[in-house]
């Protein structure tokens, strides 16, 4: 982040302490930034020397907000809250739900001149970009907002994009979107490799057609869409939309998928994928391979319906998803034989806002329909033994993911050998662990002989709670097995 970056985040995030004490959260100080942000640029982009016409009426625009002061400009506020939620188009997604969480006028007034004194389109789209990242990362650090949840640590979505490799005029799509990280990230990496050489065509595409994403959390989606407005990407309609991925197949499909879908093991909806309703909170998915309320198998199962023939994924699942049983076997061998399943991440813990976290990133092609398996060799590495990070002390960085990217051989897969954190399994091997298990490692901990490089406790007992539950959800899968024979 560049020092004029660093000092616009310092003072809007410095604002939010006095805020804190009118009970404003994290996540409604940025929320009330977004829809003031917009109504700023929008006024902009009216003057010169863009001179555009104003997208917003003139008694709901940012004039109309910023000549007011005491109660008339709270009135005005939820006024202009009210009125464009129920707009069409991008407008429609960001003011969505909206509503006045500042209940002092005084400090609305001095947010609103904080936003004032910047000249935001005078802006690169990279600095302004970068400042709205800035204030989404500190509110993902703010473990009560519960943000976290929905930000990627970013060196992990660069490269998982960089051995991706996206091109233009390809589609891609995020069907769990978070903020829009894996879209900036793709974003950055097709402009930087190809923007001296795209045609106009290629360029529109990029900044019109490329993404396509969805979130079931409207606040969610509000921020990714203007984190990528403020990127330049999109333009009257909003490439995100508010919903349920997994409710329907919308037959629309995509070159690249690159997500992050929500942790956690069960969803209070089962996805039937055999035509039964087993209760009346349930989805009928006759393209999903097995039924289960499981909502990283379902996310899985949703990924291979909408990746186009030759498309390729990225996705980060829980371990949980390399060995439970029942559905999940099925789900993995239907996998291995469908699709090119060639490589596995296991990340170390520590990374994630969500303490205890243990997870992988699943890389795999979509192949045309044979009979033969797709699947010859899944390449793992090992990411996760002898690793330790934490968010505050040792935070995953770029560095820490260069010799993933450099043996993952992107240009050449088929040039790959193997090294101490690098192995190949053949298909034979796979298909014949007990359950279709992924869950493989070969590597030992080293032992820990000074206690300061154990983890810190509540990393710890979240490690064990989560452990605990994953053993949990493996004698549930055991015990229904048994009832279906009995």
């Amino acid at each position: 982040m560049s020092n004029e970056s660093a000092t616009i985040v310092q003072k809007l995030w410095n604002f939010c302490n006095v805020l804190r004490d009118d009970g404003v959260s994290y996540g409604d100080y940025v929320e009330q930034l977004t829809y003031l942000l917009f109504l700023k640029l929008a006024d902009e982009q009216t003057k010169p020397p863009f001179n555009k016409p104003s997208t917003i009426p003139a008694d709901l625009d940012w004039e109309s907000l910023r000549k007011e002061n005491g109660k008339a400009l709270e009135d005005q506020y939820v006024k202009i809250l009210q009125e464009l939620s129920n707009a069409e188009g991008l407008l429609g997604v960001i003011f969505r739900k909206s509503q006045n969480r500042i209940q002092t006028p005084a400090n609305l007034q001095r947010l609103i001149h904080l936003i004032n004194v910047e000249n935001w389109s005078g802006m690169t789209a990279d600095i302004k970009g970068t400042i709205y990242e800035g204030l989404l990362q500190k509110n993902a650090e703010d473990t009560k907002s519960g943000a976290g949840q929905y930000f990627t640590p970013r060196p992990l979505i660069k490269a998982m994009v960089t051995v991706m490799r996206p091109e233009p005029m390809q589609t891609i799509c995020d069907p769990a979107c978070g903020t829009g990280g894996f879209f900036l990230a793709a974003h950055d990496y097709i402009s930087e490799n190809y923007g001296g050489t795209m045609t106009r065509e290629q360029k529109e595409f990029l900044r019109f057609s490329t993404f396509a994403g969805t979130d079931i959390v409207d606040n969610v989606v509000r921020l990714c869409v203007m984190n990528l407005y403020l990127r330049g990407i999109g333009g009257t309609e909003s490439p995100i939309t508010t919903a349920d991925s997994l409710s329907r197949d919308t037959a629309d499909r995509y070159d690249m998928v690159l997500t992050n879908p929500p942790f956690g093991n069960r969803s209070s909806i089962t996805i039937a994928a055999d035509g039964s309703k087993r209760n009346n909170l349930a989805y009928e998915r006759d393209d999903f391979w097995a039924t289960t309320s499981n909502k990283q198998f379902n996310f899985l199962q949703h990924i291979k319906t909408i990746l186009k023939t030759d498309g390729r994924a990225a996705v980060v699942l829980p371990d949980n998803v390399l060995f439970e049983r029942g559905a999940g076997e099925m789900i993995r061998q239907q996998l291995l034989n469908q699709f090119d399943v060639h490589t596995l991440l296991r990340l170390p813990t520590g990374i994630f806002y969500a303490q205890g976290v243990k997870a992988n990133v699943l890389f795999f092609d979509k192949k045309p329909a044979r009979e033969e398996p797709w699947t010859q060799k899944l390449w793992i590495y090992d990411l996760r033994t002898n690793k330790r990070f934490t968010l505050k002390t040792n935070p995953l960085t770029d560095n820490d993911l260069q010799d993933f990217i450099s043996v993952y051989k992107p240009e050449d897969r088929d040039t790959r050998t193997e090294t101490d954190r690098f192995h190949a399994f053949d298909y034979e091997e796979l298909i014949e662990r007990g359950h279709v298990n992924l869950d493989l490692f070969w590597l030992k901990e080293d032992s820990v002989e000074d206690a300061a490089d154990l983890p810190s406790p509540d990393v710890l007992v979240a490690e064990i709670t989560k452990n605990l539950e994953t053993a949990l959800a493996q004698f549930q899968n055991i015990q229904t097995e048994l009832d279906s024979k009995n």
